[in-house]
């Protein structure tokens, strides 16, 4: 099969996908856009969103349309990283077994990731960079497809601990849930409060999601475009000579060059949904606010002010 006629494949089935979404899932299109983007870029994404706006359902059903295992860890105070990764115990024979833990999986659902302490969040770090875990100096690998899919309360809220920089990077998308409309609530509670549980199919295997990883990665991208995405990220930088006196006033920290990556990434996989063979300029606004949303570190005076990371993003766009 051609990379042209995969692509028009992938358009449609993505489609098919949406639509077996909806069936357990009302509204949130643009969430759930951007989680579907970063799985077919192999990256993890990071929702944001108070309790109660269905953060783990979507990830659940989403699981369970691409055919994929599936576990979810609850994240308390408590949680240990042994809890997470997996630990050595002695068998009958008095040998050290591995017991592994839940992160062995191919989507992991970290549930409030921000209510455990640091040390335990940073469990995830090398599970979320190398695919693999260390125990006891022993590298285990991880099965491929991966994600982390993780839900975190607002910060502002009681009980939580902010995800270091280094953590919050690694996370190829961050996505805030809003309240849904009227309309979209009513739907809701119509749908939630019956007898009917909507079956959902897995439309996709682990073999097929590896393969769209590696078409995306196939598709070219102009120099312009890939020229685009590393000075918009450039941009953020307050610490360099040709950064905006907007920037140098209101941004403690810029992105990293892992943004630009995942800018190009997005970008193709935007792409190749919209059944685009190539990414242009557009491609690159439409997913970077999700890409460099938690990659803007702003000041005291930005707080001060009432102006967000989406304000500074809109304003570079």
């Amino acid at each position: 099969m051609s990379d042209v006629t995969a692509i028009n494949n992938l358009v449609q089935r993505h489609q098919e996908l949406r639509q077996e979404i909806a069936k357990a899932i009302v509204g949130q299109n643009e969430v759930i856009e951007q989680i579907l983007l970063s799985i077919y870029s192999g990256g993890h994404s990071l929702l944001i969103g108070v309790p109660g706006l269905a953060k783990t359902l979507m990830v659940n059903t989403i699981a369970k349309t691409l055919g994929l295992d599936f576990k979810r860890i609850q994240f308390t105070p408590d949680l240990m990283p042994s809890d997470i990764l997996g630990s050595e115990v002695l068998d009958q024979n008095r040998n050290f077994k591995f017991i592994k833990g839940p992160i062995f999986s191919n989507i992991i659902l970290a549930d409030e990731i921000n209510r455990t302490p640091p040390k335990t969040q940073a469990a995830l770090l090398e599970a979320m960079q190398e695919r693999s875990v260390t125990i006891a100096g022993q590298q285990h690998r991880l099965e491929l497809p991966y994600f982390v899919l993780a839900t975190q309360n607002p910060i502002e809220q009681e009980g939580t601990y902010p995800l270091p920089e280094a953590q919050l990077d690694r996370f190829m998308f961050a996505i805030e849930l809003k309240y849904p409309s009227v309309t979209e609530e009513i739907e809701v509670v119509k749908t939630t409060t019956d007898d009917n549980v909507p079956e959902i199919n897995a439309l996709f295997n682990a073999q097929e999601i590896l393969e769209i990883h590696h078409l995306v990665r196939r598709i070219p991208v102009p120099d312009n475009v890939v020229e685009y995405a590393v000075r918009l990220v450039n941009s953020t930088r307050p610490n360099l000579e040709s950064a905006g006196d907007f920037v140098k006033q209101y941004i403690d920290w810029g992105a990293g060059p892992r943004a630009s990556q995942n800018l190009v990434l997005g970008a193709k996989a935007h792409a190749a949904i919209n059944g685009k063979y190539s990414p242009d300029i557009e491609n690159v606004k439409a997913v970077a606010r999700g890409i460099l949303r938690h990659r803007i570190i702003k000041n005291y005076k930005a707080e001060a002010e009432g102006i967000s990371e989406e304000d500074i993003i809109n304003k570079l766009l």
